[in-house]
This record gives structure tokens, C-alpha cells and sequence, in this order.
């Protein structure tokens, strides 16, 4: 009998193994993060270091040397290059984009979302159902409709086939789909015309998807390249990812190369640091909607 009292209860017994269990799963989260985080961040570092080094510095471990580092690659791959019109290409494909889907992809949610009219289920769902057609199997098509259009080799030809997102339109009409009802049914009975509604009403609200979407689609675009390979048949035309494809067939040495690949990771890290916040709040405004 006293040995019986001696015991500890069943509970705590239960709750001391559970705690064991969970510490080893507590440690190995943190060391996966930890490792993916390494994986992820080693190329990077590893082309940065190569930029940086000199021309005889073009493998480890001679590039991890810092007081070997200089500018010549970064001065070399300017003057010698087209990058400043690459850069400026890819910045109008980029930027044009973002504003443009943006802003048809938040006129589209809102009408899917709130607005009832035939067939707009079908029609949405007809939309959404593109999301399954690969890329690569309307290249064929598009190219010829640009072509007829005359639009090959211009920006026109580059930027507009690609504002159609329906990816885009599918996360604005879930994001718009939570707004409460009553601000629209209290904007109509004061009058209030239908683009009035969109611009004071909608588009404050979304301010965290459309920061969030802006990011993914100027990503998108910055580092697109089958497209504006098809498209910028001159090198005037050209993005810089194309044209730090062309870098290799010119005999260029790879630190060069790796200079211009950096130059362009920077307006990658500058969106995504400026809407950091945003993308943040809306992570958060999801979960709590959930």
C-alpha cells in the first residue's frame, strides 16, 4: 500500500513523457530551419564572393580571401556590357506589370467577390481553370498572336501578354471575399458610384495582398526568362536575365558574369525589404480570418 502512495499520479507521468517527447522535436526544428537556411543562403554568398574577387580568384578557397576583394569585376561588366539597358528593360517589364496586374486582378476579385451577375461562377471557375494549362503550352500560341499584332521585339509584345494572372485574380477574391458586406450596402444607399466604392473603399483594405501580390509578381517578372527570350529578339530588347545568358557565349569570365548576377539580385532584396511589413500583415490578417 505504500508503495502504491509512493507513485507518481498517472497524469504527471503522461505529461513528463509528452515533454520528453516534444524536447527532441523542439531541437530538431530549429537545426532543419538552420540547414535550409544554409543551403539556401551558400550559392548566394559563394557568387557574391566571386563578383568581389579578382580575375585569379575565380575559385575557392582564393575567392574567400577579402583583402583581395576590388570593383574591377562590377566596372569591367558596366562599361563593357549592355547591362544599364538590360537593367532598365527589365525594370518597365517589371514595374509596368506589377501596377497593371495589380490593378486588373483587384477590379476582377472585387467583381467575383461581391458583385452577382450570370455565369460569374462559371466564368470565374473558367478563369481559375488556366492555373492547370502550363505556360510552356501556350507559348506556340501567344507568340503568333503577338507576331500578327506586330509586336514582336517591343515592349508591347513583352508586358501584355503576361497581365492576365489568374493566380492573381484568385487570391484577390479570397482576400475580398472577407470584407464585411455592410461597408458596400452602406456605400450604396449613400450614393456612392461603383468606381468611388472600388478606390475608397476596396483598395484601402487590400493594401497587405496587394503589397504581398506585388512582390510575387515583380519576382515573377524580374526573373523571367523563357518569355522575353522568345520576345527581345535584338539586344536592345533584351532583360538582364537573358542577357547574362548571352554573357557566357561571349567568352566573358565567370567573375564578371557573377557581377552582373548580383547587380541583379539587388532590386529583388530592395521590394521585398521596402513590403516586408505588408507581406507580414497579411499572413497575419489570413490567419486570423481562418
Amino acid at each position: 500500500m505504500a508503495q502504491l502512495l509512493d507513485r507518481p499520479p498517472v497524469r504527471e507521468v503522461t505529461e513528463s513523457r509528452a515533454v520528453r517527447r516534444r524536447g527532441p522535436a523542439r531541437l530538431t526544428l530549429p537545426t532543419l530551419l538552420a540547414l535550409t537556411a544554409i543551403v539556401t543562403v551558400v550559392p548566394f554568398a559563394a557568387m557574391v564572393l566571386v563578383a568581389f574577387a579578382p580575375p585569379s580568384g575565380q575559385t575557392f578557397p582564393d575567392a574567400l580571401n577579402p583583402a583581395n576583394f576590388t570593383l574591377e569585376n562590377f566596372r569591367n561588366v558596366l562599361s563593357s556590357s549592355d547591362i544599364p539597358r538590360w537593367t532598365v528593360n527589365s525594370l518597365l517589364y517589371a514595374l509596368v506589370s506589377v501596377v497593371c496586374v495589380l490593378l486588373f486582378a483587384s477590379m476582377a476579385g472585387y467583381a467575383f467577390a461581391k458583385k452577382k451577375f450570370p455565369g460569374r461562377e462559371i466564368l470565374f471557375w473558367a478563369f481559375l481553370a488556366t492555373l492547370m494549362v502550363p505556360f510552356q503550352a501556350t507559348l506556340i500560341p501567344s507568340y503568333i498572336l503577338v507576331s500578327k499584332l506586330n509586336w514582336v521585339d517591343s515592349y508591347w509584345g513583352l508586358i501584355v501578354p503576361t497581365l492576365a494572372n489568374s493566380q492573381a485574380v484568385f487570391l484577390m477574391r479570397q482576400f475580398i471575399r472577407q470584407l464585411p458586406d455592410e461597408l458596400f450596402e452602406a456605400a450604396e444607399i449613400d450614393g456612392a458610384a461603383e468606381w468611388r466604392i472600388f478606390t475608397m473603399i476596396v483598395l484601402p483594405l487590400i493594401r497587405p495582398i496587394l503589397a504581398t501580390l506585388g512582390i510575387f509578381v515583380f519576382l515573377w517578372h524580374w526573373n523571367d526568362f523563357l518569355w522575353p527570350l522568345v520576345i527581345g529578339q535584338s539586344g536592345e530588347m533584351q532583360t538582364l536575365t537573358v542577357g547574362l545568358a548571352t554573357l557566357q557565349t561571349q567568352s566573358v569570365p565567370i567573375n564578371q558574369v557573377m557581377a552582373g548576377a548580383t547587380i541583379t539580385v539587388v532590386p529583388s532584396l530592395l521590394v521585398f525589404g521596402l513590403l516586408q511589413r505588408y507581406l507580414t500583415d497579411s499572413i497575419a490578417m489570413s490567419g486570423l480570418k481562418a
